[in-house]
């Protein structure tokens, strides 16, 4: 499903070996061996990865790119989907191509390919050295580093794996471990000064350029900023830390104690915990708002700002914020059908099939992609339907 609800797309079988991807009722021009993993860029164009004559590329709209490999995979999209990038596999050697443009120097092996928010860089996570099975000396030598837009990093480690890219595209940070004990945070190659029990995935402030990641430190965990402990508090666990917009807060998935799960914003964590998992907490745009979804009892919930929906789901999706953040909508599932919520009341349409709501700029209208009955609907409704 697009973006703009404007299209929809399937993969279809057209004879025996041959398929294509129909968009709107049609299908593109030329049709393929395999194809696999179509997804609408969030400029509207169409992409897949597709098989002919036994190799593998990317196709956006039906056009092939030039480059084949011997397998293509997890295609990124830049924010405002111009630029597509994927990892990709030739003759046992790994590389990222973005746009059709390959990386010069390929790697025996390769994890963790990211894309930066403006698409001008990528990085991924490289084995530089090659050791046997039985080689463990070699292995705690260190054979692996980061490579940023296809360059690898002098200094190697026994394991490289998630980074970010800064704002600016300067910038790599990675989680690695300098041996079997230690793991710290490298930037650009360097490590931290500092070593931990164990370290999440880092993130880059939005704007004055410090990498801050949990660290599990003299058996606790909390954040630690440019290798400094950032947070006074201690959890049992920290991870998938935000900054607001703004940058000037600094959120986290915490547990307070053993198998309970909050958010933390600052250090301080809400009062409310749940059993289950807590995911998909994001930030609203005015930075002054926080929604998750949590799992307590077999049923998911949406939560904002620490308050808890009176509606339970069997299922629940990452909230959307309005522009404006004063209204939450979420796609949720219940008893095997799919609806919208928005601000903990439900839309009165049972669907087969949905997908994400969407807000307009203005934040007074938002837009429900649905199947009904076995047909596609693409419906913008006032918000005040829903919260009148």
């Amino acid at each position: 499903m697009s973006c703009d609800g404007e299209k929809i797309a399937a993969i279809v079988n057209i004879a025996d070996g041959e398929f294509n991807l129909c968009v709107n009722g049609e299908t593109w021009e030329n049709s393929f061996e395999k194809i696999w993993f179509p997804r609408f860029t969030p400029d509207g164009r169409l992409t897949a990865l597709v098989s002919e004559t036994g190799e593998w590329t990317v196709a956006v709209d039906g056009i092939s790119w030039e480059n084949k490999f011997d397998y293509v995979w997890n295609t990124l999209f830049s924010e405002d989907g111009k630029r597509i990038a994927v990892a990709v596999q030739q003759d046992m050697a790994y590389c990222m191509a973005v746009d059709d443009l390959p990386w010069e120097q390929t790697f025996s092996n390769m994890t963790n390919p990211i894309l930066s928010k403006d698409g001008k860089n990528t990085a991924a996570a490289v084995q530089v050295e090659n050791f046997g099975e039985g080689e463990i000396h070699k292995f705690q030598e260190g054979m692996f580093t980061a490579a940023f837009d296809g360059t690898p990093w002098n200094t190697k480690f026994v394991n490289v794996w998630k980074m970010a890219i800064s704002p600016e595209g300067k910038n790599l940070a990675a989680e690695v471990r300098l041996n079997l004990y230690d793991y710290t945070i490298a930037v650009n190659g360097q490590p931290w000064d500092k070593t931990f029990g164990c370290v999440w995935e880092p993130v880059f402030h939005p704007k004055n350029g410090s990498v801050v990641a949990p660290v599990r430190a003299e058996g606790s965990w909390t954040l630690a900023q440019d290798g400094k402990l950032l947070w006074n508090q201690r959890f049992v666990q920290v991870w998938h830390q935000m900054y607001s917009p703004d940058g000037n807060k600094l959120a986290a998935i915490v547990a307070p104690k053993f198998g309970r799960w909050t958010i933390a914003v600052d250090g301080t964590p809400w009062s409310i915990t749940f059993k289950d998992l807590l995911t998909d907490a994001v930030f609203s745009h005015d930075s002054s708002r926080i929604a998750a979804v949590a799992k307590e009892n077999h049923k998911w919930n949406v939560v904002v700002d620490g308050a808890v929906w009176k509606n339970t789901f069997d299922m629940a999706w990452r909230p959307v914020f309005s522009p404006d953040s004063k209204t939450v909508a979420a796609k949720v599932e219940k008893e095997g059908k799919y609806t919208i919520a928005v601000n903990d009341r439900l839309w009165g349409h049972e669907c087969e099939a949905a997908w994400d709501p969407v807000f307009n700029p203005a934040g007074d209208k938002i837009l429900l992609r649905t199947v009904e009955d076995g047909k596609y609907f693409r419906r913008i409704l006032p918000i005040a339907d829903f919260i009148s």
